[in-house]
């Protein structure tokens, strides 16, 4: 039985789908403007790891990620730069695609893009001016708030106390300064559409609106987003579709949790923004996704390079236990003195299943994998695992990575790469470790232990670990 945390209820919920064996999840995109940052990693990563949950307990999903292409913010970047608004979105949507591709994410059943939708966008606005929630003053129309009975059911907002602000649009055509747009009057040098309200393009709300209904029907189980997005944006989708449709919009809201960096909130005015691609400069794509997921979606995150270091030598902990487990299995040896813990891997799968039915907590998941390369590394190293054990253990690590998109049975993929970056960055090569390992080695041999000791720390601060193994030799790995 799934629980999932529902905004609108401020509650756990049993999960229920609308139809049987079916899941219809929408979330938002990206407005494509800019490169994605870590925020959108966090709530890209989320959604994913949730859609692919529910693919592995075996419902047939559809999922939406919308790409907003049309929004204030991208007809002035194009402006401020001289350059066709398609041609900004286009090299934007490439880039969102090339970094969410290089995390490791799925591609959503549908995509849509808000230019492709204007028809449906206009058909909608119709409706609800029929409906009697929306109104027209010259070429523009807003939405009536006070006129839908159930606004501010989602954030918990009262209508009498919300006052006109930094995020509601100030303007002398509207009825209520609470009232947002639906369609917007077309201005010089901006992209325009015909509509029965004259030229002009739509607003950035009811675009979610129709794009969601549009893939996933009326009604549908998820709606997903940052918690940034509760108000004004969801409240809005929300009033904008129940007001056209008289039918409940979504049955279970779900909102991921803010990301600071270094305990602040990001943004480019403090310095702080952190694109999706520039940390991939520094750091494996799935560390990025491993330090997402050791926090629980609805919890804040806080990025700083020690808390992403920190998560890399975790993984790398893991993969280095993974590779000893996979030549354990192939030697295929199991000593007599093995110990059997089949009840307690039994115990393991269904504490993976219950983490994750519990409002998908992922950390939780984490820490008992954890628990498990302790436990692998001492059997190994007491010479008390068993080969049938291992299988059964990498066959449920196998399950969490279909799902948390780590975690892989390919140790060498990360640990190589590792190694890679370390001897790039350093402008080194295997040769020249390894020849710095036979001098330390013979430093050892002829008791030059200061020798020994000053090339270990040498390499250390390069970002290279030795390690003696018991028949004598010395690998290295990437820290």
């Amino acid at each position: 039985m799934i629980q999932i945390y529902n905004t609108q209820t401020r509650k756990k919920e049993e999960f229920t789908p609308i139809q049987e064996g079916k899941v219809k999840m929408y979330a938002c995109g990206l407005t494509v403007y800019d490169y994605a940052h870590i925020g959108h990693a966090r709530q890209q990563v989320t959604y994913d790891v949730i859609s692919r949950y529910f693919k592995y307990r075996g419902y047939d999903v559809t999922y939406v990620r919308n790409i907003t292409d049309i929004d204030d913010k991208i007809i002035k970047r194009a402006n401020e730069q001289g350059i066709p608004y398609t041609e900004l979105t286009e090299k934007f949507i490439k880039a969102f695609h090339s970094d969410v591709q290089a995390l490791g994410l799925q591609t959503p059943t549908h995509e849509p893009r808000a230019t492709e939708h204007i028809a449906e966008i206009i058909e909608l606005i119709e409706k609800l001016i029929q409906n009697g929630l929306a109104y027209q003053v010259d070429n523009d129309v807003f939405y009536s708030v006070r006129s839908f009975k159930g606004y501010g059911k989602l954030s918990g907002k009262n209508i009498e106390d919300l006052e006109s602000g930094a995020r509601v649009d100030v303007m002398e055509k509207k009825k209520d300064p609470l009232d947002f747009a639906l369609w917007k009057s077309a201005k010089p040098d901006e992209p325009k559409w015909a509509s029965p309200w004259g030229e002009g393009r739509p607003g950035w709300h009811i675009e979610c609106s129709v794009m969601s209904m549009k893939y996933l029907g009326e009604t549908f189980d998820i709606h997903g987003g940052g918690r940034d997005l509760i108000f004004p944006h969801h409240e809005n989708e929300l009033a904008q579709s129940e007001g056209a449709t008289k039918k409940p919009f979504v049955k279970y809201w779900v909102h991921n949790g803010f990301l600071n960096i270094d305990a602040e909130k990001m943004s480019k005015s403090l310095g702080n923004f952190l694109t999706i691609r520039d940390i991939l400069k520094q750091f494996h794509p799935e560390v990025i996704r491993y330090f997402i997921l050791t926090t629980h979606y609805r919890s804040p995150l806080d990025y700083t390079d020690q808390n992403v270091t920190n998560a890399q030598a975790s993984l790398e902990r893991f993969y280095t236990t993974q590779e000893r487990l996979n030549t354990f299995v192939s030697a295929g040896q199991t000593p007599d003195k093995a110990q059997d813990v089949s009840d307690k891997l039994a115990t393991f799968k269904e504490e993976f299943l219950a983490s994750m039915d519990d409002d998908f907590n992922t950390a939780k998941v984490i820490g008992q994998v954890f628990e498990w390369v302790r436990f692998w590394n001492k059997a190994l190293d007491e010479n008390t695992a068993s080969v049938s054990n291992v299988k059964n253990y990498l066959e449920i690590m196998a399950d969490i990575h279909s799902v948390f998109g780590i975690f892989s049975s390919d140790t060498n993929n990360f640990l190589a790469a590792l190694k890679e970056k370390a001897i790039s960055d350093n402008e080194l090569s295997e040769q020249d470790i390894q020849k710095l390992i036979v001098e330390r080695k013979e430093a050892k041999k002829n008791k030059n232990f200061k020798r020994a000791d000053e090339i270990r720390d040498e390499l250390l601060a390069k970002g290279i670990q030795l390690k003696d193994l018991p028949d004598g030799t010395t690998t290295w790995s990437a820290v």
